[in-house]
């Protein structure tokens, strides 16, 4: 596993007034996230970009290819977490949440959008690593049991394929299951394929002609 601090992160926060609105709580949420890069950076952390949770979330991240997201957010926790989503569904990243929010609701939202960690009022810098480190370990032990689930399921399919593949030659070719299954296991040798794939081709061939 790597080190939080070998990591690339991106930061994702709220569009901030600006510092001579007026507006004492835009002021306040404005000077947390500052606090909250200001961790990081003296943390000795990898922060790479603060970006908006806009429409342009997406592209920005596909350019910047960071290792993982922090999302600063107040009561916009979930429109930010939204976004994110949106942004990471095909190339998943771990997702650590930093909020003064307590609402037991967004917690919930969180967990069900994937965020690795969910932090209330922990802004301090010792509390920075130990958080990314448990972000990242589950982050990557989700990632294997996803792996480990899509290898299932890939070779459920196979097997399919094979059984259906291996009924067809008893049917056409009076062969009995253990002599199927051996003639497409000699196919897939002799053209360097997987079982499954000699079983596909098969079964599309047959299909195609009837």
């Amino acid at each position: 596993m790597n080190s939080p601090h070998s990591l690339r992160l991106v930061v994702i926060a709220p569009d901030l007034v600006d510092p001579d609105s007026g507006d004492e709580a835009a002021l306040a949420l404005r000077e947390r996230s500052r606090q909250l890069r200001i961790g990081l950076l003296q943390g000795g952390f990898n922060l790479i970009a603060t970006l908006p949770a806009d429409t342009f979330l997406c592209q920005r991240l596909a350019q910047l290819q960071p290792d993982m997201i922090i999302v600063d957010a107040e009561s916009d926790a979930r429109d930010s977490l939204e976004h994110v989503v949106m942004a990471t569904r095909d190339a998943r990243r771990p997702i650590v949440l930093f909020t003064h929010d307590d609402d037991s609701r967004h917690v919930r939202d969180a967990a069900a959008a994937g965020v690795c960690a969910y932090i209330v009022a922990g802004l301090e810098p010792l509390r920075i690593r130990p958080v990314l480190d448990l972000a990242m370990a589950r982050f990557e032990q989700e990632q294997g049991l996803r792996r480990e689930l899509a290898d299932a399921q890939s070779q459920l399919k196979e097997r399919k394929l094979i059984d259906r593949a291996k009924g067809l030659l008893m049917q056409r070719q009076g062969l009995s299951e253990p002599a199927a299954y051996e003639k497409l296991r000699k196919a897939a040798m002799d053209k360097g394929l997987r079982m499954g794939e000699v079983a596909q081709r098969m079964l599309d061939m047959a299909e195609l002609l009837g």
